[in-house]
């Protein structure tokens, strides 16, 4: 850090002095002068702090002395309304994060990549007097192959859509944002629970085991009411992330969960099944919902039990599902639990179906500064920096290249071993409404309001209202 911050302060030093003499603007034309003048990006983001970046942006600042970025962390909760609000209002940052399944809904509010990048750059010069000459170097951005190669699947699917040139009136593919890391669903379980269950080791499969395993953990009082849970499955309000396990359950049973056209599918189908008669979408439904159903072996959870995570740190739950952020807030609130972390069961026989919760970084199209502002992106989601970045927040990587190396990490390896195989989906412009609307879904099967095929086809209908790819 000494080094670097030493060589900022000496380019600084001599950048000001070849920007402001006249001297230094005989040494250079007037596109590289233009490309030099002093600016400054604004960058919002959600969960990371100034420090978390301070090594990036100080090495980004050392290649461009010129450049200053401006970071700003935001609440989660405020975040969307006030991006919306500041960009609307042309006072909106020139960089900031978005959400995976957020990019269709953003794609009139930010800039694909350009194919080329041209930025300033200072060069030492002269063999006897040596003097820093900043030079303008143009280079080909990150291609959609290099997109395909250098990270995994899901950001590949995530990250570009289809643009309209002006000028051809042909579409073309390109890419929207980059991410520093991919999260994923895992499984938490309580170590003293599952032992004192008789349980050796937590199930891998969604498979009878795993039911067993639940009804081992869960116990009730004489007035029925249930005091320890095996596992935080069947509701919605009360457990955390419900939508994600509910989604990745579908996923992993085969279940398509919308179409390109912006149509929910997930209550249907897929014309490939072999079982023109089996609903992939639907079984997994009343899978996940027997957990809340009282007239079932497996019930083990109602909406009158507290918030997963709080059962959870409070030793009262044996399975919870969650993601790396949750690690943090279990240790925090409750450090003497003996938890532990494991891989996301699987149906067994059929494919890893992971899934994936993470940010892409982006560039709004009203920055004056677009050029700029994609070479700094570029930049901090390459290996170098995102490792700087990964070590700091202890986040498993989205880059292909880094995943062996994370899997070893006693912290984050479960996380990485599923990034490879780790999906999401569009969940409509309005992320919130759909979240709703699978609560609702989820309310109605456990209470029986209606048949259960019935209560999945309105769930899809009202999805697909909620979708405006074009927003």
């Amino acid at each position: 850090m000494k080094t670097i911050k030493r060589k900022l302060l000496i380019l600084s030093l001599i950048f000001s002095f070849i920007v402001t003499s006249g001297f230094g603007c005989k040494l250079v034309d007037k596109k590289t002068q233009e490309a030099m003048k002093p600016l400054t990006l604004t960058y919002w983001r959600v969960y990371d702090g100034p420090d978390d970046f301070a090594e990036i942006l100080s090495a980004y600042k050392t290649l461009h002395p010129f450049i200053t970025i401006s970071y700003r962390k935001l609440r989660y909760s405020e975040y969307e309304r006030e991006l919306i609000n500041a960009l609307a209002e042309d006072r909106g940052p020139d960089i900031f994060s978005i959400h995976n399944t957020w990019v269709k809904k953003y794609l009139s509010k930010i800039t694909p990549l350009p194919p080329t990048i041209t930025m300033a750059y200072p060069v030492i010069r002269g063999a006897i007097k040596k003097e820093v000459i900043p030079e303008l170097r143009t280079a080909k951005s990150l291609s959609l192959n290099d997109l395909r190669n250098n990270f995994v699947d899901t950001v590949y699917q995530d990250a570009f859509n289809l643009t309209l040139d002006e000028k051809t009136k042909q579409y073309e593919k390109k890419i929207y944002g980059l991410p520093l890391s991919v999260d994923t669903l895992v499984m938490y379980y309580n170590t003293d629970l599952l032992n004192n269950a008789g349980i050796a080791e937590p199930p891998a499969y969604w498979n009878n085991e795993f039911q067993q395993d639940v009804k081992k953990m869960t116990k009730q009082n004489d007035k029925g009411e249930i005091i320890q849970s095996g596992a935080a499955l069947g509701g919605a309000g009360n457990i955390e992330r419900y939508s994600d396990i509910l989604s990745v359950l579908m996923m992993q049973n085969g279940a398509v969960m919308m179409a390109d056209n912006g149509q929910a599918l997930f209550n249907a189908i897929p014309a490939a099944f072999n079982d023109q008669k089996y609903n992939p979408g639907l079984e997994a439904l009343r899978f996940y919902s027997d957990f809340a159903n009282p007239a079932k072996e497996v019930y083990a959870w109602n909406k009158n039990l507290d918030n997963s995570l709080n059962l959870f740190t409070r030793g009262k739950l044996g399975i919870m599902f969650g993601y790396s952020y949750h690690s943090p807030m279990i240790k925090a609130q409750a450090p003497k639990l003996n938890f532990s972390i494991t891989k996301l069961p699987q149906i067994e026989g059929n494919t890893p179906v992971n899934f994936a919760n993470y940010w892409l970084e982006t560039v709004s199209s009203k920055s004056k500064y677009t050029n700029e502002a994609w070479d700094f992106v570029q930049f901090e989601t390459k290996a170098e920096q995102v490792k700087t970045y990964l070590a700091k927040t202890k986040r498993p990587t989205a880059l292909r290249a880094l995943v062996n190396a994370q899997i070893e990490d006693l912290d984050i390896g479960v996380f990485a071993q599923q990034v490879l195989t780790a999906k999401s989906w569009y969940k409509g412009a309005d992320s919130n409404a759909m979240e709703k609307i699978f609560a609702e879904m989820i309310d109605a099967v456990v209470l029986a309001q209606d048949r259960i095929e019935n209560v999945i086809n309105l769930a899809a209908n009202k999805v697909t209202q909620t979708v405006n790819v074009t927003q």
